[in-house]
């Protein structure tokens, strides 16, 4: 008798890319453009009805620079998902997930300001982390430590 997760494993395959699970996790990775639908289908259809985070990984030598990941989980079923898709950097924009989950915009946020990956859908990518006038993207492999940034006033009430 398959599991819980095996059986998520085998509804949430797409476009002939196996489920799999790691680690008591499933992850599911899909192409840029099948993001929504996926989501979509763990909101409405497979009861997960929180996401806990929207992050990327940076890959500077792969063409597909990007790995955007959202991490969701289900009160119902105490079950966890990671979605995981790869973008380009030229083209590093993913659909936005605010009409599924309004949490999504300050996680999308975030994601925008460290990564500069853009979410088609969310009009409100304005810094949430860093300040106006930042130049670059800190979470980037190739992001300098050593740095500086200009200095912006304080402002005196």
């Amino acid at each position: 008798m398959p599991t819980a997760l095996e059986t998520l494993a085998e509804a949430l395959a797409v476009d002939g890319r196996p489920a799999r699970i790691e680690h008591g996790l499933l992850i599911v990775e899909v192409a840029p453009d099948a993001v929504a639908m996926t989501a979509a289908r763990l909101a409405a259809e497979l009861a997960f009805d929180l996401l806990l985070d929207v992050t990327a990984i940076d890959w500077p030598e792969r063409p597909l620079r990007f790995d955007v990941v959202w991490h969701f989980y289900s009160t119902q079923r105490r079950l966890r998902v990671r979605l995981k898709t790869a973008v380009p950097e030229r083209a590093a924009a993913v659909p936005s997930l605010t009409t599924l989950y309004g949490s999504a915009a300050f996680m999308e946020r975030e994601c925008h300001d460290m990564y500069g990956i853009g979410f088609v859908g969310n009009d409100d990518l304005r810094p949430i982390l860093l300040y106006e006038g930042f130049v670059g993207h800190p979470l980037r492999k190739d992001y300098p430590k050593e740095r500086e940034q200009p200095l912006v006033p304080y402002r005196t009430p």
